[in-house]
């Protein structure tokens, strides 16, 4: 069980992106191929607004973007601008930091195509490490380090999720939301400046936004013990490519699987030429590998299975539309084999 109640039982959902230009196809293979927990297509192929740093850019106090360069200008507004982030931030005035069409047309379409009430809905946001990171002011300091912007970074972003999660739960009463976060396998390398306790403090400040399940999703191999401390619900991980690097930490996974958190196993490619090498059988026996050293270390596989999700191992964005739609195709066949054979 999660710790809001579902047995997920390797029930199959979607990192997010999509490589399609067409939002109506997006969205019908969404929910064609993830009908219980669908995720809302980010579409970067799109236009440069749904891409990762450019869809969470809109509204942030001296942000603009222009053409396909996102920059910060602290000039006349920007005091003003942050005043009022600031305010919506202490009254929980999400609605001040909706994220609009022209940001994120997979979400809009999303959520007004008529469709039933599913078991849970999933939605996604950039996190504060990798988001606060990457954008930078004029100087070219990441945000995140710059102390007139450094805390405004994940006020800003819990707001953000907080007005998405509330838009989703139109769809199903059970919501979860993942931050994304890629700058998590390079903490504690050369270029960071964060500590451990930072990186936490800034995760669950954006988290304590989300009232659902809460997720983060990380595609490289990173140290899972720290993200563990925070007050995540799931944890999505690439397992197709880094199994081993998760195997390090039993006790950290144990305790987030006795609290009735989930991991998500990111078991299918998103990788073109990989991708045609897999079937059904070689993933399944995959996914039991990786899932095999936890049961070592006084973890029940039934446990693992029954509060296990499967996703892509990272974005599909980056693939062909053929080739994103034969991945949902796995993902969907292995979910219900995996459901079958443990009689899920």
């Amino acid at each position: 069980m999660s710790s809001h109640g579902i047995k997920f039982c390797c029930l199959p959902t979607a990192i997010g992106t999509m490589p399609h230009r067409d939002v109506n196809k997006a969205c019908q293979l969404i929910l064609r191929y993830l009908p219980d927990i669908p995720a809302w297509p980010q579409l970067p192929q799109r236009s440069f607004k749904e891409s990762m740093l450019a869809q969470y850019s809109e509204g942030f106090p001296g942000l603009h973007i222009d053409g396909e360069q996102i920059y910060h200008d602290q000039g006349d507004e920007f005091a003003i601008s942050l005043e009022k982030l600031f305010a919506a931030y202490s009254e929980r005035n999400c609605d001040a930091y909706a994220t609009s069409a022209e940001h994120a047309a997979g979400l809009h379409a999303f959520l007004s195509m008529s469709h039933g009430k599913f078991q849970a809905v999933k939605g996604h946001i950039t996190g504060p490490i990798t988001w606060g990171m990457s954008v930078a002011n004029k100087k070219g300091l990441p945000l995140i380090y710059d102390e007139t912007t450094a805390d405004a970074v994940p006020m800003y972003l819990q707001l953000k999720a907080a007005w998405q999660e509330k838009s989703l739960g139109q769809l199903s009463d059970t919501t979860m939301m993942f931050v994304d976060e890629p700058s998590l396998s390079v903490m504690g390398t050369a270029g960071t400046a964060l500590t451990d306790e930072q990186v936490v403090a800034l995760l669950d400040q954006v988290l304590a936004g989300i009232s659902g399940i809460k997720g983060i999703h990380c595609c490289g191999a990173a140290n899972w013990s720290l993200i563990l401390k925070t007050s995540i619900d799931i944890l999505n991980f690439d397992s197709y490519n880094y199994a081993d690097s998760l195997s390090l930490y039993p006790a950290e996974v144990k305790g987030l699987l006795d609290r009735e958190g989930s991991i998500a196993w990111g078991i299918v490619p998103s990788d073109e030429e990989l991708l045609p090498k897999e079937t059904i059988s070689s993933l399944q026996d995959r996914l039991e590998e990786a899932m095999a050293p936890f049961t070592r270390e006084n973890i029940r596989f039934r446990q693992l299975i029954e509060q296990g999700l499967l996703t892509p191992s990272c974005g599909l964005a980056s693939l062909s539309p053929e080739a994103a739609e034969h991945a949902l195709e796995l993902l969907a066949k292995l979910s219900a084999e995996v459901r079958r054979k443990y009689s899920c």
